[in-house]
């Protein structure tokens, strides 16, 4: 509260209103005991410092109902309301006034305003002061993250300046050591692996990649996978074309299949069979028999929940996730606003 409402300035104007004001009375100061300041300073904080939190409360706070110059009306308006029920109050409770041997009351209408004139001029004061010292915040906020932006930035483009030297380095190898395979199965691996590392790099720039490019890759994927499994891994696919537009996580395939391997027996007795299919919901289903292994891998299921996550993060879209006779199924859906994510 005290950094939300600028306390501090509400006392140093009070302290000058004060200050001010006892020099202004009529009474011999050398002869005023110290309470009569005492008296006459909360005579003036309290008023103040109603007006100066109501003021705060109307520039702090988003009202549905109205805004712009009606709510800044209301709150001068309110400000000085305050100031003056306030003052009649305290006006009933003490009702002496020590440093003024002629004051202004509250019975006669030209008395009355005398201190409406008087307190909305306070209140105009109040508000102007409040209203500058919190755009002056807000810009030393706006400025502290500007900042501390394009520190960020500059470390951004230094990172990706030196991440860029380890795929060229590797890219080049790829296209020397194809050069010097003269076997046809082995350069093909090699240019699968190529594709699979250039397009994994090329996808940290979004958040959503198009069906039809995931597929590409999965097909690359799958090509060193099967290098390495053979008849153990089985990976059929049946997808509509006419969802090849349409979007999802970037990776959220390879994640599936990297997860249904590494919790499932995946052998020449137990083949491992993956199925990725498409349906009229706009949605693909990543299905497997489910063979768990006797030692399960500690990730903890650290793929799917990243999966699910970034889901929640895109519109609060749902991942469905069935284990049942056999079978593991993950529902994802496909999204159709690829632009809104992109992370450039």
């Amino acid at each position: 509260m005290y950094r939300k409402y600028h306390i501090n300035w509400l006392l140093i104007m009070s302290a000058i209103m004060i200050i001010s004001t006892s020099l202004l009375g009529q009474y011999d100061l050398g002869r005023a005991k110290w309470w009569y300041f005492l008296d006459h300073g909360f005579k003036i904080f309290v008023p103040m410092a109603g007006c100066w939190l109501i003021q705060g409360y109307f520039l702090t706070t988003q009202f549905k109902s109205f805004s712009g110059y009606p709510k800044h009306l209301l709150s001068i308006l309110t400000g000085t309301f305050a100031l003056l029920v306030l003052g009649f109050v305290l006006g009933l409770m003490r009702p002496e006034n020590y440093l003024y041997t002629t004051e202004v009351g509250y019975r006669k209408a030209s008395d009355i305003y005398i201190h409406l004139g008087g307190n909305t001029f306070l209140s105009l004061i109040c508000y102007f002061v409040f209203s500058n010292r919190r755009t002056s915040a807000a810009l030393e906020i706006s400025r502290s993250e500007i900042s501390l932006l394009e520190h960020e930035h500059l470390s951004a483009q230094l990172i990706s300046l030196q991440q860029q030297i380890s795929p060229h380095f590797l890219f080049n190898s790829l296209g020397t050591l194809k050069t010097m395979v003269s076997d046809d199965i082995a350069r093909q691996y090699i240019v699968e692996l190529a594709r699979v590392y250039r397009y994994v790099l090329s996808v940290n720039e979004q958040y959503l990649s198009r069906l039809e490019d995931e597929l590409k890759f999965i097909g690359s994927y799958l090509h060193i996978l099967q290098e390495r499994f053979q008849d153990a891994l089985q990976v059929r696919i049946d997808v509509w074309e006419e969802h090849y537009p349409l979007s999802l996580p970037s990776l959220t395939l390879q994640l599936l299949i990297e997860n249904a391997i590494k919790h499932n027996v995946c052998s020449p007795g137990s083949p491992l069979l993956i199925t990725i299919t498409s349906n009229g919901n706009d949605a693909l289903t990543v299905e497997n028999n489910f063979q768990p292994k006797r030692a399960r891998a500690g990730s903890g299921g650290t793929g799917l929940k990243n999966i699910i996550a970034r889901y929640k993060l895109m519109g609060n879209k749902s991942v469905e996730v069935a284990n049942h006779e056999k079978k593991f199924t993950v529902k994802i859906p496909l999204l159709n606003h690829e632009g809104n994510y992109n992370r450039r």
